[in-house]
């Protein structure tokens, strides 16, 4: 039986069955018959692609006239709506542990010559929300169309008609992905994850949305990062050092971004836990420095707000937050307020 899951901007998602191994598998179709060579295409380039940070591409059929590409159904949300839906950005520590398993998944891409190209949150799967048990990088399968649809793009002017492929991830594209579409290399990839960990950490997009955005691209000139990343002590040492990575994967001059590989090697280095998340609501504020955390039918968690991201939580704001044992209660690190 199958079912539709979704769509995006080149093409249908369904679920099915797979009855000869007993599973459920992501059916993805092109919606302009006139991709179907180039979807074939993409199909085989991402079925050189192994590894448990990209989503598996399976197999590729012809069936009524239409071709399927066969994927690994992933039972999550992308990361767009697993964790920005309810949060305005992420502590330190989450980004740190997304940076790791995304750099892995795309250092496997790059290994096998792979150009993802059109890497955007929409694209990178996640199960088990802010615990992030997997991380996955879909679409792949894609690659070739959409290489064709932003080189079409580019060799026009942008205007508020252009694709929606293109639209939704030119916040995310490397000046040359822009300006020569046709002939980028795998540092694309590179910018493109460092413009989605500066958004995860920041809650904002380093060149802003929209067509404004084209030009501070070309530039190299995102924004300054928000004071709140840097200033609270819990959190200087990790933050500073993934503004300097985020940094680097920024660089104009694709020479100067870092590979996927020497990106995986640097988060090898970073300290950070991976405690569970929970979720919770701010009970109590004393003396504007501590209070306590509440979740039902469980024992209130102790707060200091040196353990705060961002935003200071008021009493009834909804957190989410690590806790670790302690006298007379367990102690809370980090809290981050949620939208």
């Amino acid at each position: 039986m199958n079912s539709f899951i979704g769509e995006g901007g080149m093409q249908y998602v369904y679920q099915a069955a797979d009855l000869v191994l007993d599973r459920l598998v992501a059916l993805k179709t092109p919606k302009e018959g006139s991709a179907e060579k180039r979807f074939h295409r993409s199909a085989i380039v991402a079925a050189r692609v192994n590894h448990p940070n990209v989503a598996k591409t399976l197999d590729y059929i012809y069936t009524e006239e239409r071709p399927y590409l066969v994927e690994e159904l992933v039972h999550g949300q992308d990361l767009k709506d697993a964790l920005l839906t309810d949060a305005n950005y992420l502590d330190p520590f989450l980004v740190a542990k997304i940076a790791h398993h995304f750099a892995k998944g795309l250092a496997a891409s790059h290994h096998a010559n792979v150009i993802h190209r059109d890497l955007k949150p929409t694209n990178v799967m996640i199960t088990g929300g802010f615990n992030i048990l997997e991380l996955k990088i879909t679409d792949f399968g894609i690659a070739k169309m959409a290489e064709e649809e932003i080189a079409d793009a580019a060799s026009k002017d942008i205007t508020n008609s252009t694709s929606a492929t293109v639209v939704g991830a030119l916040p995310y594209m490397a000046p040359e992905a822009i300006e020569t579409p046709r002939d980028i290399s795998l540092k694309a990839d590179i910018w493109s994850m460092g413009a989605m960990l500066y958004e995860l950490l920041t809650g904002q997009k380093p060149f802003g949305a929209g067509l404004k955005a084209v030009r501070l691209i070309s530039e190299g000139k995102f924004f300054p990062f928000p004071d709140f990343v840097t200033t609270n002590p819990q959190f200087r040492h990790l933050a500073k050092e993934l503004i300097s990575l985020i940094k680097q994967c920024l660089s104009v001059d694709p020479v100067d971004r870092p590979s996927a590989d020497q990106v995986v090697a640097t988060c090898e280095t970073l300290c950070y836990p991976v405690s569970e998340r929970e979720f919770g609501n701010i009970k109590d504020i004393r003396f504007d420095k501590w209070g306590f955390i509440t979740q039902p039918n469980k024992q209130d968690t102790f707060y200091h707000v040196n353990s705060v991201y961002g935003k200071k939580p008021i009493i009834g704001s909804r957190v989410m937050y690590s806790k670790y044992p302690g006298s007379g209660a367990d102690r809370a690190l980090p809290v981050v307020k949620l939208k």
